[in-house]
């Protein structure tokens, strides 16, 4: 697709927008290192909510959801709790609350609030950054593999070869695209910090639900109901299940056939039940260390904090569904009615490509320019905000620790431009190394994530876990993550996931009985000021005898309760597109029903006590003080 005018123009307005916004907010995000990494816990939860939301509104993913949106149809609802994406519901529930309370700024320097001082911290603290600078590095070069190979099918290099001063083999033309706008992401989040990240991030948001609107429009005026029941394989339509997928191409279309048995998707029974498995661990651990968890510890209040992961949900799975299934419909069109298997066959079996194939045939000039800009903003804000990620930890958490603890403001801003420039520069050559984006998103949702969950569910929950146990079962994991990766298929990573928690829980166990438990001030300090739920017992005794007046959280049933009910409510957001976009009326109505009912329930059982308890809290930790 050669672009029109019109269509450069815009994308170029969009760039140049971006750089200005970081522009503009130079001065202000370099007040102090709050300021760059955390915007000062001043910006309101709806706006980090839009800016999270547009964090993980990533084109990688994007292009990802689209094949399997056409290939797995509705039952590809369940395919992204790999991730896993209810995690947000349980941030939204209690975690984002206890996280927030903390009051640090990473997820490295939490570690003191926990484990204080002393051998077991300063270990715990070390493999946290190890592991956070891993995804960093993992998440950039996911997202520099996708852009690359998105926009190279829009900007041919017949065209830009001619201004390029050394020859490129065309195996790395994607990997050229990929620094250029890698590049630009780069200097406006090493300019503004956090604010940059957030003001930018709620422009890409709105171009790209305009965007979504856009495709889903053209996509419901070319294919009918009726065309979609004639191409689609029977349970297409139906996010229902029996003991296999039972969605059957292969008298339609043998490539996607032969991909999609390479895929660990066709026991669905026993997939999904992996991933609920896996994802209630690993959501129970909190948020890993990169932008999410950035994201909360910027709001206001621990009540913001909560809201502002609940509002990512509402915010992110209407339009973004509404983009997925309207590029659906436009590939069961391309692949029935306009030879779109002549041109697959080129590509083999990279149906990852669907997505940009689809612009280029059949979204008009200048409305392509605003969709690309929209799939760039998405790609930006995710790179951004994981990009920011890194040098929080590395200037706060090694820099100022070991090598400068002294430094002004001025030389912290300069060190974070550094370290910015430094994992962009490492991930991407990691980059050229890898074969597709599905390859290192296996490994990251299903081996490194895997390895975080054991030691990260027992720091809040176990008052007897130490700073020795947290780095032994960190270091099992992430060292069992790292050779599962040589030694494991990447899509048979997850249904591995018992035996990485398991060495992992083994590392926690040893670890902690090694040493002495962590001091018991510390203890008593952390429970009072996030007050968790779990094994407290000898610690919420203590607290209660030193501060009387405070309540101890005797909410887990409730919690359960609300994450059930949340992860319902989730799905009915993410389905009611869906259903949408296919005009299937029995089943939208049934969703917006469902969506109702739980709303209420919410309402009722989570966002009214939520504002009760944080009144309550406020009062007795003004008491503590």
């Amino acid at each position: 697709m050669k672009l029109h005018t019109t269509d450069l123009l815009i994308i170029c307005a969009y760039l140049i927008a971006m750089i200005v916004i970081g522009l503009i907010l130079k001065k202000r995000a370099a007040q102090n290192m709050d300021s760059y990494f955390l915007g000062g816990k001043s910006l309101p939860f709806y706006m980090l909510g839009l800016s999270n939301a547009s964090g993980m509104f990533d084109i990688t993913g994007t292009m990802l959801m689209v094949y399997w949106a056409f290939a797995y149809g509705f039952k590809s609802l369940w395919i992204p709790w790999l991730w896993p994406v209810f995690n947000q519901i349980f941030l939204m529930v209690y975690l984002s609350v206890w996280l927030r309370r903390s009051n640090v700024l990473t997820g490295a320097e939490w570690i003191k609030t926990r484990f204080g001082k002393g051998k077991g911290s300063t270990l715990s603290h070390t493999i946290v950054i190890v592991f956070a600078l891993l995804s960093v590095l993992g998440f950039l070069s996911y997202g520099f593999i996708g852009i690359g190979k998105f926009m190279e099918i829009f900007i041919p290099w017949e065209v830009v070869s001619p201004f390029i001063p050394f020859n490129v083999p065309a195996e790395y033309v994607p990997h050229v695209y990929g620094i250029f706008f890698t590049t630009i992401a780069t200097f406006y989040v090493m300019l503004g910090g956090m604010l940059s990240i957030v003001w930018t991030d709620v422009v890409q948001f709105l171009i790209m639900t305009v965007a979504g609107i856009v495709i889903v429009v053209i996509g419901m005026q070319m294919v009918a109901p009726d065309m979609i029941h004639s191409f689609v394989p029977a349970g297409w339509d139906s996010p229902f299940f029996g003991w296999t997928l039972d969605i059957d191409w292969s008298s339609r279309m043998n490539l996607l056939t032969e991909r999609m048995a390479n895929e660990p998707y066709s026991l669905i029974s026993i997939f999904v039940m992996m991933a609920l498995l896996k994802g209630i661990f690993m959501s129970m651990a909190g948020p890993a260390p990169n932008y999410d968890m950035q994201k909360i510890l910027s709001c206001k209040s621990p009540k913001e904090a909560a809201m502002m992961s609940g509002s990512v949900s509402v915010v992110l799975l209407i339009p973004r569904y509404l983009m997925i299934m309207g590029f659906a419909l436009l590939a069961i069109y391309f692949f029935k009615e306009d030879g779109g298997m002549t041109q697959m066959e080129v590509t083999r079996t990279d149906f990852e490509t669907i997505l940009p194939h689809l612009i280029t045939r059949y979204v008009p000039s200048g409305l392509a320019g605003l969709l690309l800009a929209g799939l760039l903003a998405a790609f930006m804000s995710t790179f951004a905000s994981t990009v920011n990620a890194a040098p929080a930890y590395i200037v706060n958490d090694i820099y100022l620790k070991y090598i400068n603890p002294k430094a002004s403001v001025k030389t912290q801003i300069r060190s974070s431009y550094v370290i910015s420039v430094a994992v962009v520069v490492v991930s991407t050559v990691i980059g050229f190394f890898l074969k597709d984006i599905n390859e290192i998103f296996q490994w990251i949702v299903g081996a490194l994530f895997g390895g975080y969950i054991a030691a990260n569910v027992l720091k809040w929950h176990w008052w007897r876990f130490n700073g020795e146990g947290y780095f032994w079962g960190m270091t099992a994991g992430v060292i069992a993550a790292i050779v599962m990766k040589f030694t494991v298929p990447d899509a048979w990573v997850l249904y591995f996931f018992p035996v990485l928690f398991g060495v992992s829980l083994i590392g926690c166990i040893a670890g902690t009985y090694s040493a002495p438990p962590t001091d018991e001030e510390t203890l008593i300090n952390f429970y009072t000021r996030v007050r968790p739920w779990g094994w407290w017992k000898p610690i919420e005794e203590k607290a209660l005898a030193r501060y009387p007046h405070i309540q101890p959280n005797k909410n887990f049933k409730r919690d359960a309760f609300n994450v059930a009910i949340g992860i319902i409510w989730q799905c009915a957001l993410t389905i009611i597109p869906m259903y949408l976009v296919v005009r299937e009326q029995l089943g939208l109505w049934s969703s917006i029903a469902l969506l109702l009912v739980t709303t209420l329930i919410l309402r009722k059982t989570w966002y009214k006590p939520l504002c009760k308890e944080e009144a309550r809290y406020n009062e007795e930790m003004k008491q503590v003080k």
